[in-house]
């Protein structure tokens, strides 16, 4: 019996895709997040990398290379 209205809700959907005729979404999923890393992490990560390098170039001219 569920598996009668799974199909019934997946053919619903298909002929719902069907009547709209190229006005059909690319995913059914919700596209909120078109990022796959956050911002903030990501400016994280750039701090600590720039950081590390202005630190390895002070470092390097105080001793002398």
């Amino acid at each position: 019996m569920v598996s009668k209205q799974r199909m019934r809700l997946a053919n619903e959907k298909a002929s719902r895709n069907i009547t709209m005729r190229g006005n059909v979404p690319k995913s059914s999923k919700n596209g909120e997040n078109k990022y796959p890393v956050p911002p903030w992490l990501l400016g994280l990560f750039v701090f600590v990398v720039c950081g590390s390098a202005v630190f390895q170039i002070i470092q390097s001219i105080r001793m002398g290379w």
